[in-house]
């Protein structure tokens, strides 16, 4: 059964993060999340009959959830189900209506599914929690097995659930009376319907935050450009954000591009090479390395800028602060009509020609005493018997990208 997405119960829940002393955050709930959109790995049978058995345990154990698919997912197995499954109405973007309805998003695939999930959000300031579950090639975004989705989901749905039907929620003593109003509406099917399986209310599941780029485009007069296809309110600025990486490229043209570069308003060098990147540190591992780029901790408030086969030796990688903007303008120089743009790996749907700038900022993060604003909060893997907090960050270089690995040595 496939249903649209208006459909859903308005009242959604909004998380909340709150710092524990480290540099991972607690997610704390003020009530059972209700609206769950999964993102699939594509053309995967096997994924698919995953994303067939999650879906029926999670709707038999938690049963006030609503799940919310991608339309070609949608098409493929709602017939699968005898319960209702939503349907966003785009593939590309989420509008607003949609945005406000999402409270947990879990993917199923690889690292281009965590991204193609972001992507969904490209034009929303806030982004839901990220549950992945590593089913792709490489894996190194993805937290969990999908073997664990158990045990995973139900870290995830009771964080910050106290031993009665409700937690404190940060501090507020007392639930309001919106969420008192939401929760009777929903009957026996809250975190009520699942008491004995509660973590505490100090026991939240951790969220590593994930900066982003914002990305624009300006015509050489320093009008923004919307992309094609995009008339979302929050894209008149002509801004999106990238999760990974923005990149130019000389794409079919056979000549380097020519790029001016400039640096927090500065002039640093006129760049000929293949193309430009500018990277997040949680893109530092993706084609920036590949371009010969630093590997940079997703926890160091830094972006990177990173050319593409320059024809320069001397010209290498740059580590700059968070702060700082970096623009990128084709040159009057530059022989070709036009270059290609890409963030995360999907085309802009419009190229960058003579003039025109690429204006790239990093997301700027808002939090107050136990509220944040920005960036992608990504659920973290509790290892059983280890107390510390732990990114993962580090057993990913060693197991997945196998860091340093001498000559000779078994992968």
């Amino acid at each position: 059964m496939r249903a649209t997405i208006a459909r859903i119960l308005a009242n959604t829940v909004r998380s909340r993060l709150e710092s524990r002393g480290s540099d991972l955050l607690s997610l704390q709930w003020p009530s059972p999340p209700r609206n769950i959109l999964i993102v699939k790995k594509q053309s995967a049978p096997a994924v698919t009959g995953s994303l067939i058995e999650f879906v029926n345990h999670i709707t038999s154990t938690y049963p006030s959830l609503s799940i919310i698919l991608e339309p070609q997912t949608a098409e493929e197995i709602h017939t699968s189900f005898s319960f209702p499954i939503y349907t966003t109405t785009s593939s590309s973007r989420l509008s607003t209506t949609t945005h406000d309805k999402v409270d947990l998003v879990v993917t199923l695939g690889g690292d281009g599914t965590i991204l193609r999930a972001s992507s969904l959000f490209a034009t929303c300031h806030n982004v839901p929690p990220v549950l992945s579950f590593s089913m792709g090639t490489l894996g190194f975004l993805g937290e969990w097995k999908f073997e664990e989705y158990k045990r995973a989901f139900r870290e995830v749905y009771m964080s910050g659930a106290g031993v009665g039907d409700r937690a404190s929620v940060l501090g507020e003593p007392i639930p309001t009376a919106a969420d008192e109003e939401a929760e009777s509406q929903m009957g026996p099917t809250g975190w009520s319907s699942v008491r004995g399986k509660s973590m505490g209310s100090t026991r939240g599941a951790r969220i590593l935050m994930r900066n982003r780029l914002r990305v624009g485009l300006y015509t050489p007069d320093g009008k923004p450009i919307n992309p094609p296809g995009q008339t979302h309110e929050s894209t008149r600025d002509g801004r999106v954000y990238a999760l990974n990486e923005v990149l130019i490229h000389r794409g079919k043209e056979p000549h380097l591009a020519i790029v001016e570069v400039f640096v927090g308003g500065r002039f640093l060098t006129e760049a000929v090479a293949d193309g430009m990147i500018v990277s997040t540190p949680t893109g530092s591992t993706a084609y920036s390395l590949s371009s010969g780029g630093s590997i940079v901790h997703p926890l160091v408030p830094s972006l990177l800028l990173t050319p593409v086969c320059p024809r320069s030796l001397s010209f290498r990688p740059l580590v700059l602060p968070s702060s700082t903007p970096v623009t990128l303008r084709l040159s009057q120089k530059n022989r070709g009509r036009e270059v290609e743009v890409s963030i995360d790996g999907k085309s802009m749907g419009q190229g960058m020609s003579v003039g025109m700038e690429m204006r790239v900022w990093d997301e700027e993060i808002r939090h107050g005493k136990n509220d944040w604003r920005g960036g992608v909060p990504c659920v973290m893997r509790r290892t059983i018997g280890v107390t510390e907090p732990d990114d993962g960050w580090v057993g990913g270089l060693n197991s997945l990208l196998k860091f340093n690995y001498p000559f000779g040595a078994e992968a």
